[in-house]
């Protein structure tokens, strides 16, 4: 059903340079990514897996092509709207590698920064942002300080920051790489039963193969299109 689509790209094309120095890195990729779904998105290093997740993102600006956000289309040739940033707040979550906490404010301040420069008031995100850390069975580490916590923890609060908007889509760039094998599962799974229990579209970038498994679809970049796995 259309109104069940999270994400759809339509012969998605970035470049870089030009003449003699032109280098392609996305060529006409189009897919499309339902609302609960688990991707996880492969390449070779140095294939264009953070450049597409950036342009789904409205961060990196396509050389040409068509995003929708839901059902919205925010970008076809060019951005269709001037309010990118207010795209990406309100609508997507981001979860990289690195927890990126600031780690002079505890991890409550942490998450209810973001809402509250939604306008959203302070009393409501932090009830989310408990909310949350309960779900993620941290709920009492909400006044520690990052340097408090190990590193799994940080990544689970990196991940409910990701989701204190209420974010349709979540883009997660390479969110195990730092964590071992056991912890590693255990974000997966986290992002799984977010996907499933929320309806929320996640994009997982991957270089562990072992990861695949708990993804829904996977989709690779090869020859600089985007095809998924049968």
């Amino acid at each position: 059903m259309k109104n069940n689509i999270a994400i759809r790209v339509e012969n998605l094309h970035k470049s870089f340079g030009d003449g003699d120095s032109l280098v392609e890195v996305i060529k006409d990729a189009s897919f499309t990514i339902n609302k609960g779904e688990l991707i996880g998105l492969i390449a070779p290093s140095g294939g264009g897996k953070t450049t597409l997740l950036m342009m789904i993102g409205c961060v990196e600006e396509p050389s040409s092509g068509k995003i929708w956000i839901g059902e919205e289309k925010v970008y076809d040739n060019r951005w269709l709207t001037n309010e990118t940033r207010k795209i990406r707040r309100e609508k997507i979550g981001f979860i990289f590698q690195a927890h990126y906490l600031i780690p002079f404010l505890n991890i409550i301040d942490n998450l209810t920064l973001l809402p509250q420069a939604n306008k959203i008031n302070e009393k409501a995100a932090q009830k989310r942002a408990m909310e949350l850390l309960r779900y993620f069975g941290i709920g009492d580490k909400e006044k520690a300080m990052p340097s408090q916590l190990s590193g799994g923890q940080n990544q689970r609060v990196a991940i409910a920051r990701a989701l204190v908007n209420n974010p349709r889509i979540i883009l997660a760039d390479e969110p195990t790489a730092a964590l071992d094998m056991q912890r590693s599962v255990d974000v997966v799974k986290m992002l799984k039963q977010i996907a499933v229990e929320q309806k929320v579209a996640i994009v997982m970038v991957t270089h562990d193969d072992r990861m695949l498994p708990y993804c829904d679809r996977i989709m690779k970049i090869e020859n600089k299109a985007t095809i998924f796995d049968q």
